[in-house]
């Protein structure tokens, strides 16, 4: 399939043609007999060489993302409650764009995989976490995808960014992911709540930390 038949637009929403049949899938949408690891608003299909991290905001202490190490990358995910009939995408990504412009980094948006995407350069501050001694910024896409009352946002580096190969390891992770939106009542934009890995069945390549 070519990029320009990757995206398509209804009602203002914004993900692969074929995300229903092939993800990121709504819970409703996935096979009830696979394993996953269960963190609340997100599934993570298990495999080899698949390191889990949860991002923990400092004063709540609740979780607010999803880390994934795999392909020499790291894939961030964070799901968010979205109106039934319209998506959060068009507009999240200009926020993006501009937040990054005001940081000193520059931006540009390609048709990518999953629809329209935000290839960015990014400053690195002095002294910052994984930071490498003379390299002053970092690449990043910014990825996104509308599903049914829920949005997933996800920030790809490392690897992907730049090598094909590792970058068609993490799109594919990234389609793998289920989004449990649940039935209780949300406000567009609130994240939907993650937890800690519930006990069941995983694959022993993958890590949880």
């Amino acid at each position: 399939m070519e990029e320009a038949e990757a995206e398509i637009v209804f009602d203002d929403k914004s993900a692969p043609d074929d995300r229903a049949e092939e993800g990121p899938l709504d819970e409703a949408e996935a096979n009830p007999v696979r394993p996953y690891v269960d963190l609340g608003g997100v599934k993570i299909v298990p495999r080899e060489g698949l390191h889990l991290r949860l991002e923990v905001e400092e004063g709540s202490k609740r979780v607010v993302a999803v880390g994934l190490d795999f392909a020499k990358s790291t894939l961030q995910v964070q799901p968010f409650a979205a109106p039934r009939s319209t998506g959060l995408w068009h507009e999240i990504r200009e926020q993006i764009a501009d937040q990054i412009r005001k940081q000193g980094g520059t931006t540009t948006e390609v048709d990518g995989p999953f629809g329209p995407e935000i290839r960015a350069e990014i400053p690195i501050a002095a002294g910052s976490e994984g930071a490498v001694a003379g390299q002053t910024t970092r690449l990043a896409r910014f990825v996104g995808v509308d599903g049914p009352r829920w949005f997933l946002r996800g920030v790809i580096a490392g690897d992907a960014t730049i090598d094909p190969e590792a970058a068609e390891k993490i799109e594919e992770l990234f389609r793998s992911v289920v989004v449990v939106r649940g039935t209780e009542p949300m406000p567009p934009r609130d994240l939907i709540p993650l937890h800690m890995p519930k006990a069941g069945p995983t694959d022993p390549g993958t890590t949880a930390v």
